[in-house]
């Protein structure tokens, strides 16, 4: 009799065990893939608007049903040009750009109702997601049929002497914040779509974020004549007119849908 009630105390316990939470159990790992886009300057108002393909990896960490860590990295591209605005003013500008874009961020995701694996009592949720991030960028632009990167131009006299503001770093920090739904997929697997708007810290994602023009000719002799003919590209010639807004800071948004698999077995919840 106490041999039996040993090995029921025995299997008890490697069923508990069996169960119990692992770290690969609450792990999960997968592909994510959409499109991004950037609002600024040369963008001020449409979404959309000369969308790019985007795509990255993603770790997520479910702490219990209603909250995971996650991280990611992300690879995308924005661009815009005035010639394609309904605006006037910013069609005679003629300013153009595009930037490749590489980011890593972590944060949160915070489920608005319980979420297991598997289960037909919590299948799906909405969720909201914060996140603090650092991405690399190189704005340029095309000039007689070449892409030339537009830092190192200095189009807005960074660094020259007539120059108030130091080159800008082509790494920055950034915010993104967004809204998503998940679908589980299974004891495995689970399949989500979202959207998050990254906030930024910069307005050169654009290369634009002076009011007004540089001196072309401090720009031809301290820099090159390059830098003075991209510095002012404007179809009228007008060196006084507006540049940028230097008010305002460059945002990008990705919106995309995202494939993750579990690390390791385990039942539906998380404690």
């Amino acid at each position: 009799m106490k041999k039996a009630i040993l090995l029921i105390s025995i299997f008890s316990s490697l069923l508990v065990l069996g169960q119990k939470r692992t770290f690969l159990s609450r792990s999960e790992i997968g592909l994510t893939a959409g499109q991004t886009y950037y609002l600024g300057d040369l963008n001020p108002y449409q979404q959309f608007k000369q969308a790019n393909l985007a795509g990255g990896f993603i770790y997520r960490y479910n702490l219990n049903t209603r909250l995971n860590f996650r991280a990611n990295y992300l690879y995308g591209k924005v661009a815009a040009a005035d010639s394609s605005s309904p605006y006037p003013l910013l069609v005679n500008r003629n300013l153009s750009f595009e930037s490749r874009l590489h980011e890593v961020a972590a944060g949160v995701e915070f489920h608005f109702t319980p979420f297991q694996f598997g289960s037909s009592r919590y299948p799906a949720t909405a969720y909201f997601t914060a996140q603090i991030g650092v991405f690399h960028m190189n704005p340029m632009t095309m000039y007689n049929g070449e892409l030339v990167a537009l830092q190192t131009m200095a189009t807005e006299g960074q660094g020259t002497s007539i120059g108030t503001r130091k080159p800008y770093s082509l790494y920055q920090v950034c915010i993104p914040l967004g809204m998503g739904l998940k679908f589980s997929l299974g004891k495995m697997a689970t399949f989500n779509i979202d959207m998050a708007i990254r906030k930024t810290f910069t307005d050169y994602l654009d290369d634009v974020g002076s009011d007004f023009y540089a001196d072309p000719q401090v720009l031809e002799e301290e820099v090159s004549q390059t830098a003075a003919a991209l510095s002012n590209r404007s179809l009228d010639g007008n060196s006084f007119g507006k540049r940028g807004t230097s008010s305002t800071k460059d945002w990008y948004v990705y919106t995309g849908a995202t494939l993750t698999f579990r690390l390791g077995k385990g039942g539906g919840c998380f404690y």
